[in-house]
């Protein structure tokens, strides 16, 4: 069982940057996949970033430049720093992990408002 908790999310100005948090309980951090999902009001959930238990780094074509996944495997985190936000980056921003075992886990949201 994985539980994952975001924080970091708010209202920022539009050119501004965000750092979300989301720290995931449990063992075998390091040995599971993260990624980071958002979604916006009548709109699927759509991925934006993903890191692998290899450290491969994969990104949505729109916001490669802009958003940095990382992950510290001595805090069980996985990060996401926004930069350069836009008024359509905001959404509910998820955290999710895959474990070696093939569940998936999701956190509980954290809204990112960029205003204009």
């Amino acid at each position: 069982q994985v539980q994952l908790v975001e924080s970091g999310g708010g209202l920022v100005q539009a050119g501004g940057s965000l750092r979300l948090s989301c720290v995931a309980s449990g063992s075998h951090f390091s040995r599971n996949d993260q990624a980071w999902y958002r979604q916006v009001p009548g709109k699927a959930r759509e991925l934006v970033a993903k890191i692998t238990s290899r450290s491969i780094v994969t990104y949505a074509d729109s916001l490669k430049g802009r958003f940095i996944i990382s992950r510290d495997t001595t805090k069980n985190t996985v990060y996401l720093t926004m930069n350069n936000l836009i008024h359509e980056d905001t959404a509910v921003y998820y955290c999710n992990s895959v474990t070696y075992r093939g569940n998936e886990y999701w956190g509980q949201g954290t809204q990112v408002t960029v205003s204009l």
